[in-house]
């Protein structure tokens, strides 16, 4: 069967499907590059893994200094997304259980897509009993920052409300899959209803950025400004770090540095150095800057959008020092679940 590789816009999201799908990778983006035509700017390193056998969904989200409300749009985005995928790919006479596996579900993120990967992990985390939770995000905030009780609260009512629309849409979605295939899926083991967020799913971070309201704003005096008076982002990186460190997040991690990139630089320490994480097995450092994994063939050559040198590198160069090693670092990681 011929893989046409072609995204078309599905809700708010752009997909490439896959005749014969081996499992999908959710792509989350830079800043501007992920938000503003992602499968032009990282055209490339897409049609690598969709020639590797893999549909692609590219996660759109907006600029906001709330990620939290970004994090959840983009989790309820997926569940926006797999009735289509399903009604997609019956249409088409595609294999579509492939879609409704949380086995077969990965994330690639870039820069401060990274960040929202995070997120979505770190959310299951949170208890489903209403007390319980509001206990949890309260010791979160206040052992790692001074919040007063009124924000607090504000916070606790705020991811509350984003979570009762989330199991809103999860039983519609349920109910709309169950009309399409004739059959029902619940919280069975692999079902991608398990977790109401994203749990146990590879994550596959290029250049991870866990930013903060100085990564929009400069110079930093005026972010530190704007975060003395309330307005700068959440969760800050401080809180963002303790929640990947006390719930024991990103344990199917591979992480990719790049030799020269001082943006990601103190994220991608924070990772190896204070969490720990991930295995030197499943770390990897090539050449470039942060903006290397963007790039579109042209001809026999890539052109980078990089604003280090080279701009041009051939198809078999690129997929050598980047593709080809994350795409290794996939295989020994899934080979090592399924063992």
């Amino acid at each position: 069967m011929t893989s046409k590789f072609r995204f078309q816009a599905v809700s708010h999201s752009w997909v490439a499907l896959h005749p014969q799908p081996q499992g999908v990778i959710y792509f989350i983006g830079g800043a501007f590059f992920g938000t503003f035509g992602p499968m032009l700017f990282y055209r490339h390193l897409l049609r690598y893994f969709f020639d590797q056998g893999y549909t692609l969904i590219l996660l759109p989200f907006n600029f906001t200094f709330n990620h939290y409300r970004e994090a959840f749009f983009l989790i309820g985005e997926q569940y926006q997304l797999l009735p289509e995928l399903v009604r997609m790919a019956q249409g088409k006479d595609y294999e579509y259980e492939v879609y409704l596996n949380a086995k077969k579900s990965y994330w690639l993120g870039h820069s401060i897509g990274c960040k929202y990967i995070a997120l979505l992990e770190g959310f299951s985390a949170l208890p489903e009993n209403d007390k319980e939770r509001c206990q949890f995000i309260q010791k979160l905030l206040t052992c790692t920052e001074s919040y007063d009780s009124k924000t607090i609260q504000a916070i606790v009512a705020e991811i509350k409300a984003f979570r009762e629309d989330l199991l809103s849409q999860s039983r519609i979605t349920r109910k709309t899959i169950a009309v399409y295939t004739g059959k029902t899926y619940g919280k069975e083991a692999d079902s991608i209803f398990e977790d109401l967020y994203i749990k146990d799913q590879p994550s596959i971070l290029l250049a991870p950025v866990n930013s903060g309201t100085d990564s929009a704003i400069k110079p930093k005096i005026f972010a530190d400004l704007i975060d003395s008076l309330g307005l700068g982002v959440k969760p800050s990186p401080a809180i963002t770090r303790k929640l990947i460190q006390q719930n024991n997040l990103f344990n199917l991690l591979i992480l990719t540095r790049f030799q020269s990139d001082k943006i990601a630089a103190e994220t991608c320490n924070w990772f190896i150095d204070t969490l720990g994480k991930p295995p030197v097995a499943d770390r990897y450092c090539s050449g470039g800057g942060h903006l290397r994994p963007l790039g579109m063939a042209i001809a026999s050559q890539v052109f980078t959008f990089c604003l280090d040198r080279p701009w041009l590198a051939s198809i078999t160069i690129r997929n050598k020092e980047l593709e080809d090693s994350v795409n290794q670092h996939l295989k020994i990681l899934l080979q090592r679940i399924e063992s």
